[in-house]
């Protein structure tokens, strides 16, 4: 008799469009991805302003009300009994206070990325986690695609020699001619208010595939890997002070490497839309290169160029699947099946994005802002938990 799927059941907090891409991927069937030992289960949903936004929110992603509680706040989300873990899908302002509000009320947490707004966030979310026995993951959906874990595992085993150079960028073109982005100023990707800025927001995936390959992969222990020194370039957008445009070197001395991580609301990666510019992404080795073709944060293609290889280029596609009868499949259901197995096997956190890696990325990107003066407001940069502070209440 065949084992019934472990089902986590799912608490979504924040109802916007990324909660959205979520949900429908969790609603996707497993097996359309070849999975059969893990599932998903949404029995409760938060808005923190009103519980119509929360039922609203299940026509959107196609979710019949039956068996889901809706919330008019994230306090009444975190208190629910039935939720096994927390998705926080709010902007990256909010992060901190939301994960700790959730921690606090005994929850398992994975939050979307960037994973705060600084690294001393990060290190008292980790802090609290650990202290009660609860399994914390930042929700960088890139690490857990089949794409990526092939592109580890060929590096790893040495298929490209030393590598010694990661260049990745992920940037949009959203420069007009008057010399404004198109974005409003009250826009999440501009507006401090809400951490914005492309470092943040679009930086991390360039971040990620440099230290998914120069960090993660390092033979050691995870508390003996070697951290980045860090040196940043930022232009800030006029109208704001956010960052526009920003280019961060990551350097390991002791393995000689070095990573590029370039990001712009300015220029796009895919200049024509077709991804004739060339990859967003060349891991170059003493062997050979492998080159990941745009976007950083949802690849489906690669090719590896051998340094012998008399000019035959291996071209990899990886596409993501695609359930026909719920009409979605974007790539977020392979992070969501990492949360079940940790928590299923008892697991704390994800050996695929340890929590100490993420406090490393955070800290290159707290150091980034810093060189470049980019400075966001205290109530969003704070690291003392407010169980009242309007990020949790919505107030405003």
């Amino acid at each position: 008799m065949a084992q019934s799927p472990y089902t986590v059941r799912w608490g979504i907090l924040a109802t916007g469009g990324i909660a959205q891409s979520f949900v429908k991927d969790l609603l996707c069937n497993p097996a359309v991805r070849g999975v059969s030992d893990v599932a998903h289960k949404v029995v409760a949903v938060a808005s923190s302003r009103s519980r119509d936004s929360a039922a609203a929110f299940l026509d959107k992603v196609g979710l019949s009300p039956g068996g889901v509680a809706l919330y008019g706040s994230y306090h009444e989300l975190v208190a629910d009994p039935n939720v096994d873990c927390v998705y926080v899908a709010t902007p990256h302002s909010h992060h901190f206070q939301n994960t700790m509000l959730a921690l606090e009320a005994g929850k398992n947490v994975l939050c979307e990325k960037a994973f705060t707004v600084t690294a001393a966030q990060t290190r008292k979310l980790v802090e609290t986690a650990r202290a009660k026995g609860l399994f914390l993951m930042e929700a960088v959906w890139t690490r857990y695609f089949p794409l990526s874990i092939k592109i580890r595992e060929l590096v790893a085993s040495g298929a490209i020699g030393t590598v010694y150079r990661v260049v990745a960028d992920n940037s949009l073109g959203t420069s007009k001619p008057d010399g404004n982005l198109t974005f409003s100023d009250e826009s999440r990707m501009v507006n401090r208010d809400l951490a914005g800025g492309a470092l943040l927001d679009l930086g991390i995936y360039s971040l990620t595939w440099v230290f998914q390959i120069l960090y993660h992969l390092q033979p050691r222990a995870e508390e003996d890997k070697e951290a980045p020194t860090t040196v940043a370039a930022i232009e800030k957008y006029d109208r704001t002070g956010a960052d526009e445009s920003t280019t961060v070197l990551v350097r390991f001395p002791q393995h000689k490497s070095m990573g590029v991580a370039m990001t712009s609301l300015r220029l796009a990666t895919n200049t024509d839309g077709k991804n004739s510019g060339g990859p967003a992404i060349k891991i170059q080795g003493t062997l050979g290169e492998i080159q990941v073709t745009g976007p950083a944060y949802r690849p489906t293609q690669y090719k590896v160029v051998r340094k012998d290889g008399d000019g035959k280029v291996e071209v990899v596609d990886c596409p993501i699947p695609f359930d026909s009868e719920r009409n979605h499949g974007h790539g977020m259901f392979w992070e969501a099946d990492e949360v079940a197995r940790c928590l299923r096997d008892g697991k704390k956190e994800s050996a695929t994005l340890p929590l100490s890696e993420s406090i490393v990325i955070m800290e290159v990107m707290d150091e980034a802002l810093k060189q470049g003066g980019v400075e966001y407001p205290e109530l969003i940069t704070t690291d003392v938990f407010d169980p009242q502070s309007p990020l949790n209440t919505g107030s405003r």
